[in-house]
């Protein structure tokens, strides 16, 4: 069954570092260019549209 759950990227800072982050869990890796951490968030909704998303369970 696909997964159900919502996909809302946003991007959050830490120091000199941004990350993509989605509600379902996903997590992008700490970038120093905001412009790529938007690109991770991108290519995880098309991911995620695809199917291929990986994704954590709410449990």
């Amino acid at each position: 069954m696909p997964d159900r759950t919502p996909h809302t990227t946003s991007t959050t800072e830490r120091g000199s570092f941004c990350s993509a982050r989605c509600d379902c869990g996903w997590r992008g890796p700490a970038r120093r260019a905001r412009s790529q951490a938007r690109t991770d968030a991108e290519r995880h909704l098309v991911d995620a549209d695809a199917g291929t998303a990986p994704h954590r369970s709410r449990e």
